[in-house]
């Protein structure tokens, strides 16, 4: 196999595949069993302008672009609500009560600024701000914390519950990269205070997320712990951080490597082996070598690339239980996993460039 070719195939389902439909939404996943997609996602489709921005910086090839603006323009003109200034969680014809997500609602505004960076169309911009405003009222819970969902129009929150999406949780601080992104493009300092401030209630809180669950479950919060760990890597550099960085990717393999031959989630493969390389960039650990290599290695089995069905082919799985895939064709874990295998590739050839705006 060429060296791009992991790259190329994933790129082509992402575009062929008909994950996409013809709005510019992107659906949650494909049921390969069912042989149908699952309904369209904001926050997926704000996933979705990140993975063919990725795309198009490292090709060059104008399709990716073409596919992320179709994303956006979906999210700006059919997903975004003015009056409400959010990103509901789904967009369905006659919508009565509907639901937002803190989450969502900062993977959609990264999405957008990482396609703002190439294309600078203005009104990317401003519904990016203001969303990211909104998230910081809207959201405001006691304590410092931010409620996960909303009821809508009312903005009720929803109510808590033992699952980690439906609590607040150290890793909302990758959606609330989102304002440090923000300040970054418009050095309006408001953004960074939000983000410092979930940073510091993250690092105090973060500790007790991963004994939330038990048995496979914990799996699960994996993938959402490293949202935290990679929520963090913009401060790598202060000691505290760099210390919750380093323990937190040995917490990771340790947990991943017991419980994968049970079940195993492909994204949580490529969190970790992006933040193993991002580590070691910043200055906090030196990356494993030969666990690296293997994680890379196990990431690349759950690309379907001989697969006769363009809906399926190229494609990444979710997970795998025991020895048999499960049949759901995903494309964030799509996006994240060629972006790992990107980064490995570019670290083992000494060229690995990076910064955490365009991660995924």
């Amino acid at each position: 196999m060429e060296r791009t070719a992991f790259l190329d195939q994933a790129g082509r389902w992402l575009v062929d595949s008909g994950i996409q439909e013809k709005d510019g939404g992107v659906a949650r996943y494909y049921r390969a069993d069912l042989q149908e997609n699952r309904p369209v996602s904001t926050e997926i489709t704000g996933y979705a302008v990140s993975t063919f921005t990725y795309l198009y910086s490292l090709t060059g090839n104008a399709v990716y672009l073409e596919s992320a603006g179709r994303a956006a323009s979906f999210l700006t003109n059919v997903a975004w609500d003015p009056a409400l200034e959010i990103f509901p969680f789904e967009c369905p014809e006659g919508a009565g009560e509907r639901f937002a997500y803190f989450f969502d609602c900062g993977i959609i505004i990264r999405g957008l600024l990482s396609l703002w960076r190439v294309f600078g169309a203005g009104d990317i911009l401003e519904i990016a701000k203001r969303c990211g405003r909104s998230m910081a009222t809207s959201f405001a819970a006691p304590d410092g914390e931010f409620h996960p969902i909303l009821y809508l129009p009312g903005k009720r929150p929803f109510p808590r519950s033992d699952q980690w999406s439906k609590l607040p949780g150290c890793y909302q601080l990758k959606s609330a990269l989102a304002w440090h992104d923000l300040y970054q493009e418009t050095g309006e300092v408001d953004y960074l205070n939000w983000y410092e401030a979930m940073l510091a209630w993250s690092l105090r809180t973060h500790e007790a997320f991963l004994p939330g669950a038990e048995g496979d479950r914990v799996m699960d919060r994996l993938h959402a712990y490293c949202y935290f760990l990679e929520a963090i890597l913009p401060r790598a550099d202060r000691p505290e951080v760099g210390a919750a960085l380093t323990d937190g990717i040995e917490k990771v393999s340790r947990h991943l490597t017991e419980i994968a031959p049970r079940f195993a989630r492909s994204d949580v493969y490529a969190q970790l082996l992006r933040l193993r390389l991002l580590a070691e960039a910043a200055g906090a650990t030196p990356v494993d070598r030969l666990k690296a290599s293997a994680e890379a290695s196990i990431l690349a089995s759950f690309q379907d690339n001989g697969h006769s069905d363009l809906r399926i082919r190229g494609g990444f799985y979710f997970g795998r239980r025991g020895d048999q895939l499960q049949p759901h064709v995903n494309p964030v874990s799509t996006g994240f996993a060629v972006q790992a295998l990107v980064m490995w590739r570019q670290y083992l050839e000494g060229n690995l460039e990076f910064f955490t705006g365009a991660l995924i």
